[in-house]
Parts: structure tokens; sequence; C-alpha cells
């Protein structure tokens, strides 16, 4: 006699499923390991995203122990090779502490400013992508006028000072810096994308993707002729919480982590 279906077939709980799960850590030098393992593994995501312009562009995060000092991206590595035994730790005056690598003098003055000044902020990026260039030439916010933009409702703007001078100066990361106070995404006038988080790096990495997405629909729907159709305030706000929130980001991140480990895990050395 056949079993009942209802008997043949197993129905797991909701403890059984797999769902990631933010990690906890035992000691600072886990929680460090895990910090510059995810550094390297945002280099290799960049970069299949096309984000790599020569050595241009800078990730960081805030190491655990000594908050005053972060881990960058080495000097004329690849994205597409970067490692994390490849990683520099380096203070707010630009001092390598820990690594064989130069630093990015540009990314030395845009992340030592914005971690000295947002004391909270633990990871941010920068980079100088195509679509992200391209819509801030043009000094303005997004519309919110696609769900993913609503992502950014409230939580984004448009920083015109110092807008296409590099930022090889002291003090030319302040402005930037300043945002961060109020904002997870910027776009600096003529210069690209950053963004920053006092959840993660994966926060930060998911941020910035999502934030050049939206550029890339903003340029495509600006050179159409028909104008696109707002979305309701109550709905975008909605649409924020819901979406723009930093575990939402932190999820997103591991499901391209998990490529990276499965395709990349030379990542790890």
């Amino acid at each position: 006699m056949l079993m009942d279906a209802k008997d043949s077939i197993y129905s797991p709980t909701q403890d059984d499923l797999i769902f990631p799960q933010e990690p906890t850590f035992s000691s600072s030098a886990e929680e460090r390991r895990y910090r510059k393992e995810h550094l390297a593994a945002a280099c290799r995501i960049f970069a299949r995203h096309g984000f790599s312009f020569g050595f241009g562009g800078h990730l960081t995060v805030r190491d655990p122990e000594h908050p005053e000092l972060f881990w960058t991206n080495p000097m004329c590595v690849p994205w597409s090779r970067t490692k994390t035994s490849q990683l520099i730790l380096v203070d707010h005056a630009g001092t390598v502490i820990e690594g064989k690598y130069a630093v990015n003098r540009a990314g030395y003055v845009l992340h030592s400013a914005i971690h000295a000044e947002n004391p909270d902020i633990i990871g941010s990026c920068h980079a100088h992508t195509v679509n992200g260039d391209a819509w801030a030439a043009m000094g303005k916010p997004l519309d919110y006028v696609t769900q993913d933009a609503c992502m950014f409702y409230g939580s984004h703007t448009v920083v015109r000072d110092g807008a296409g001078k590099v930022p090889v100066a002291n003090d030319s990361g302040n402005p930037i810096a300043h945002a961060f106070n109020d904002h997870k995404a910027i776009i600096h006038q003529n210069h690209g994308l950053l963004t920053a988080s006092r959840h993660s790096i994966d926060d930060a990495v998911w941020t910035f993707i999502a934030l050049d997405h939206c550029c890339k629909m903003q340029l495509l729907m600006d050179a159409t002729e028909s104008r696109p159709i707002e979305i309701d305030p109550e709905f975008a706000e909605y649409s924020h919480r819901h979406l723009g929130n930093s575990f939402i980001s932190w999820l997103h991140f591991q499901t391209m982590l998990y490529e990276i480990n499965e395709q990349e895990p030379d990542y790890l050395d």
C-alpha cells in the first residue's frame, strides 16, 4: 500500500532551513580575520562588476581592536587578484602599520577623513565607475522613481565641495566626511560615488553596487523622452526601511560571497 503523501514527505521546521546568520566573535583576532577576508572578497566582487580603473578606487574596513586604524587594498594590486594577506593596515596619518604595499594617497586622504570624522563607521567604498562618474557629473541626487532607488530615500546626498579636484591634500576628504554624518551614500560632483556603513564592509559594498546600478537606471531614463513617474514619498520611505537597511545589504553581499567562495577561493590566501 502506498504511503500517504503527508507521511512520506519530510517537512522541515523553520530552524532546519539554511539562512545566513550574522557572526559573533570570541576575540578581536577572529573578528579581524573575518573583516579582512570580506574586504578581500569585496575587491574581487568590485572587479566582477567592472569597477576596476587602474589603481583608482579603494575599500576600507576599521580594525576591531585598534579603531584608529583601518585595513585597505594594496596599491597597484588589481582587485581581481587581491588576497587577504596583501591588505595593508593604515593609520589616519597615512602611515602603513602592517603590510608590504604602499597606500594609495587619494584613498588615504578620503578614507582617513571619513573614519576619523565618523568613529562609528566600519567600512567605506569608493570606485571610479562609468555609471557613477557619469551621473556624478550632473551634480544631482537620484530621483525616487524605482523601487531600487528608494533604498537611498533620505540617505544619500550630493557633495559639491572640491568637485573635480584630485583629493591629495589632507583636508580634501572633509566635506565628504561631514556628509557621512547623516548619509550612507555620497555622489561627489564631477568625481564619483562613495558609500559607508556603520554595520559592516558587506553593507557598504552592496550599497555601492546598488548606487551604481541606480545611476545607470537614472541615465537610461533621462535619455528617454518620457518623464518617469515619481514614487509617493510614503511608499518611498516604506521601501527604504525594508530595502535600505544594513541587514538586507549584508544579506545581498552573502549571495555574491557564495560565488566568490566557490570560484575564487584563493582570495583567502
